[in-house]
């Protein structure tokens, strides 16, 4: 660290009653946008010196500001080591596992580290290592996709795969990209080289020349200085209110002696208020960290051929009015931490399952797991994951079940009473959330359940309720009534008794109609493939792609898994060495050696 760059904030830090290094961040995310401006105008032909300036604001970032050298070495440690991994294990399969388990080891132990010292205030190479891990991972499965021919590999491997190693200046200027080294956004090296050598600036011919995105001088990158300084007044904006919200809604006051003064719904009203009083930081600091890629060019993300406007969102981590106003919980995790969710599906959902196969409860349970131990080892983590997991699972059911009533049997149009279902929706859903994310905040366990306690583990409650209630008569009682709503109406209803064909056989299964399947699930979500959704999350709610390592669809997952085990069960008792015949044989055979 440069002593006289200390001496200000700590003198600042003294005044206004928060750390050094927290106005250090700030700071840095400020200084960040002059310096973008700056990389943007280093020449297009000079890439090198492009990497070189990354590589030197990133050095001076870790050690200069932060006084971070065992950062820089633990940055140094990670990147040599998954270079070198990529570079002599290149032709192995096990590359990438062997590179990801590197990254996570290494991170796993500054992560205990972190938690022994305990100390929030202070700025650790955590947070910047949880980036460096999504992006080197992804390098390492780039880098193996590079040598699979392209009938092995999905439309996004081709799109990144990496076919020769980069040079290592290349390597390092994407390591030390400095707009997003400490809290990201991430991205993929073939982004970065892109952006470098400026064919992601490239316009397809179907732009017309009038309507492409203006540059200055000889430049291929578009002037991005207006939405870049967008994002940094709302980031800033967003971080004001923090700050001036956190004076009354810490994590620390859920388990004050005055929490409990209050009655039940003002302990809601409070917990709601400390779940968007720590949002607010997120969506302030990602928002600006997001601003300086822009101003880069690195958020570049297209042109419309029509109107000839320019997207700027490649790298976009959060929407917080998508947050703050969804209505159930795939919205909701869908506008939080993008590129981590993104990286999770591409990286680790779809690498473990074997190609040609479809994924499974297994690929879900290792997308949990490496979403939990990526975010660290406070319990507080995994209470909150377990416990989303649960609601992913009532929510869906209630999804199904009970918003079709809601719904016009023949056109599928919204009901007068569908706004009150979207008010319930929306009020259980970030009521749900808020209690769900609280240990995330709190982080131990005794704190996490002492603060749940305190306002009755309402949450839990009605979640167990409702996951009670469907697998029970109940939800085929709900179905029959559908049905018979539905074909009072005029409307058939697909007899089935789940959208997934549960408990038919395997030849069933697969002899049943494509389109009748399609109609199942339309039917049980209420919506008309004949029309097109007048909601965008409609046809995404059937995704089951995890979401920040929570299934999208849990209980059919499980219920895969287990019919599975079953299937498999069944075929070693009914002809193998674990089948009755061979066992009765074996009895008899040690028998007759006995009688011998």
């Amino acid at each position: 660290m440069i002593p006289f760059i200390h001496t200000p904030f700590a003198y600042l830090g003294s005044k206004i009653g928060t750390s050094p290094d927290e106005l250090k961040l700030i700071f840095s995310f400020f200084l960040s946008y002059p310096l973008a401006g700056l990389l943007k105008r280093i020449p297009d032909n000079r890439p090198h010196l492009k990497n070189f300036f990354c590589l030197s604001i990133g050095v001076f970032y870790l050690v200069g500001l932060f006084d971070l050298w065992v950062g820089l070495r633990t940055v140094l440690i990670s990147s040599i080591g998954v270079y070198s991994i990529a570079k002599f294990l290149r032709g192995s399969p096990y590359m990438p596992w062997i590179g990801f388990v590197f990254l996570m080891g290494h991170m796993s132990i500054n992560h205990i580290m972190r938690q022994r010292l305990n100390d929030p205030s202070t700025i650790d190479i955590t947070g910047a290592q949880m980036v460096l891990v999504m992006k080197l991972s992804a390098f390492c499965w780039n880098v193996a996709d590079g040598v699979l021919p392209d009938d092995h590999l999905s439309d996004f491997q081709k799109d990144r795969r990496l076919k020769e190693l980069p040079s290592l200046l290349d390597y390092f200027g994407y390591v030390f990209f400095f707009p997003s080294l400490m809290i990201g956004p991430a991205f993929d090296f073939a982004e970065y080289r892109r952006w470098l050598d400026t064919t992601m600036f490239d316009i397809p011919k179907s732009v017309d020349p009038a309507k492409k995105p203006p540059t200055r001088r000889k430049r291929k990158i578009p002037r991005s200085g207006t939405p870049a300084m967008i994002k940094l007044v709302t980031g800033f904006s967003w971080l004001l209110l923090f700050i001036w919200l956190s004076t009354w809604f810490s994590p620390e006051s859920l388990l004050g002696d005055s929490f409990v003064s209050h009655n039940f719904i003002v302990r809601l009203l409070f917990l709601h208020m400390v779940g968007i009083t720590a949002r607010a930081k997120y969506y302030g600091v990602w928002m600006m960290t997001e601003g300086a890629c822009i101003l880069s060019g690195l958020g570049f993300n297209g042109v419309d051929p029509a109107t000839g406007k320019v997207s700027w969102d490649r790298l976009q981590n959060i929407r917080p009015m998508g947050m703050e106003t969804a209505q159930n919980t795939k919205a909701y995790l869908d506008n939080w931490n993008i590129n981590t969710s993104k990286w999770l599906r591409n990286y680790v959902y779809l690498r473990v399952t074997p190609r040609g196969k479809k994924p499974g409860f297994g690929a879900t349970l290792a997308t949990f797991t490496t979403s939990a131990f990526w975010h660290g080892f406070y319990p507080g983590y995994y209470l909150s994951f377990v416990l989303a997991s649960f609601i992913q699972a009532a929510a869906k059911n209630v999804r199904r079940n009970i918003r079709p009533f809601f719904l016009d049997p023949k056109t599928q149009a919204p009901l007068p009473s569908k706004k009150w279902y979207d008010l319930a929706s929306w009020l259980t859903t970030q009521l749900t959330f808020n209690f769900a994310v609280c240990p995330f905040l709190v982080l131990g366990f005794h704190e996490s359940i002492t603060a749940w306690s305190r306002v009755y583990f309402y949450a839990i409650i009605y979640t167990a309720g409702a996951l009670t209630f469907f697998s029970s008569p109940g939800k085929k009682w709900l179905r029959k009534t559908l049905e018979k709503r539905n074909a009072n109406a005029g409307v058939v209803t697909p007899a089935s008794s789940s959208g997934r064909g549960r408990g038919r056989s395997s030849d069933e299964k697969t002899n049943s109609s494509t389109t009748q399947g399609a109609m199942e699930t339309a039917a049980l979500l209420g919506e008309n493939l004949n029309q097109p959704s007048s909601r965008a999350d409609s046809t995404d709610s059937q995704s089951r792609s995890p979401m920040l390592g929570i299934s999208g669809d849990p209980q059919g997952e499980l219920d895969e898994a287990l019919e599975e085990f079953k299937k498999e069960m069944e075929s070693r008792v009914g002809g193998g060495a674990f089948s009755a015949t061979g066992l009765r044989d074996s009895l008899r055979a040690e028998a007759r050696k006995r009688a011998v």
